[in-house]
């Protein structure tokens, strides 16, 4: 893989750092602002509708730039983000800030994909972007738990200005490794990309990949409850629980992109499968300790197996001007089923069969992500069958 690749991955550790180690400082932030810590949760779901609302926004407007142009541009946000974090006065100025930060989330992604996937040969692709994308698991493993303890040590500031640092060197490595594109971007307009977004297999790609996360999410929002009130565990144990998690992404990233390099659709569908049944066999596996923290590392590697392969999938369904947007419609995809698992899994806990129930009701959505991929698989096995008939028409 060459040196460029490992400088996107160096922007993805920021930007997975700077997601989810809020998650630990919310008592931190709540107490310092005087809000509960319902309200400081918040900051999570507006950083996750950030993503959404800026992918598509700032790849449109950023659609003529060259790419190097755009990451850097994103880094530059992010880091500009994340200062404007540790120097909130407010809690509503900290809102607009991760909001902020959350824009530059889904293009970086989405445009840094279809950039890996240009620095290597065609058979490597989906090991570029799960390359890239190990930066956001290595920031689950290492960067999370460290900026929690920092944001604890010192004050949660402390963790946003260490951010601000990890965008300030991304920003650097990027300027110094990524290479100038060769030509200008295809010449394309907002119609012509939303025309490729609309096609029905880009559209089922993205549906798929909602519903697989948000399978993902449903458990995983309230894993650490399922392990101290379901499997016993004292709260103490969590956190190194929890790398066996992270432990779990990485290995199901790189196996994912590898097998999606030779086989792309058939990993897709393995990998939502095997999702699915790690998500439908942990209620049984959940009441003895040794088999919990399994399948808590099985839940990490399955939930990650899928991310190359449905990003490559959505890229090769949106070829040409699209393909940007396209990408950052999925991260923002990915977003979106993170936000749906949450209140999925808040539903059943409170209204329905209750905690330990939540991954039986989570591997519904990856089943029903399996049906969407097929349904787009038969449609484009159909198509060319079809092509000759509606030809005249289409002239």
């Amino acid at each position: 893989m060459p040196l460029a690749l490992y400088a996107l991955t160096v922007g993805a550790f920021g930007i997975g750092v700077t997601e989810f180690v809020i998650m630990g400082l919310l008592l931190e932030v709540g107490n310092d602002f005087g809000v509960t810590i319902q309200a400081a949760g918040l900051l999570i779901s507006g950083y996750a509708l950030g993503v959404v609302a800026g992918a598509p926004l700032l790849t449109a407007m950023t659609a003529r730039w060259p790419r190097k142009t755009v990451l850097l541009g994103l880094m530059l946000i992010f880091t500009l983000g994340n200062a404007a974090c540790a120097l909130a006065p407010s809690y509503g100025f900290l809102m607009a800030a991760r909001v902020l930060t959350a824009f530059a989330h889904g293009t970086f992604f989405g445009v840094g994909s279809v950039v890996a996937t240009s620095l290597v040969a065609p058979g490597k692709r989906a090991s570029a972007i799960a390359v890239m994308f190990t930066g956001l698991t290595v920031a689950n493993i290492l960067g999370v738990p460290f900026g929690t303890w920092l944001g604890q040590a010192f004050g949660w500031r402390a963790t946003f200005w260490a951010v601000t640092g990890i965008g300030l060197a991304a920003l650097i490595i990027i300027g110094l490794f990524i290479p100038r594109d060769a030509a200008s971007p295809q010449a394309s307009d907002w119609r012509s990309d939303l025309k490729a977004l609309a096609r029905l297999p880009v559209l089922l790609g993205l549906s798929t990949t909602v519903l697989g996360y948000a399978g993902v999410f449903t458990v995983f929002t309230y894993i650490a409850p399922l392990l101290t009130r379901v499997s016993g565990f004292d709260e103490t144990s969590v956190s190194p629980i929890l790398l066996v998690f992270g432990a779990g992404l990485i290995v199901g990233n790189l196996l994912g992109g590898k097998l999606a390099d030779r086989y792309l659709i058939p990993t897709v569908l393995s990998s939502l499968v095997a999702l699915a049944a790690v998500l439908g066999l942990m209620p049984f596996a959940m009441h003895n300790k040794a088999l919990a923290i399994i399948f808590v590392g099985l839940l990490g590697a399955s939930a990650f197996a899928t991310v190359s392969p449905l990003q490559m999938w959505v890229l090769e369904k949106a070829q040409g001007a699209g393909q940007s947007l396209a990408s950052s419609f999925n991260i923002a995809a990915f977003n979106l089923g993170n936000a749906l698992g949450a209140w999925m899994g808040g539903m059943v806990i409170a209204h329905g069969p209750g905690l330990n129930a939540i991954a039986w009701v989570a591997a519904i959505a990856p089943l029903c992500a399996v049906g969407l991929a097929l349904i787009a698989i038969r449609h484009e096995r159909a198509r060319p069958a079809r092509s000759p008939a509606c030809a005249p028409s289409n002239a």
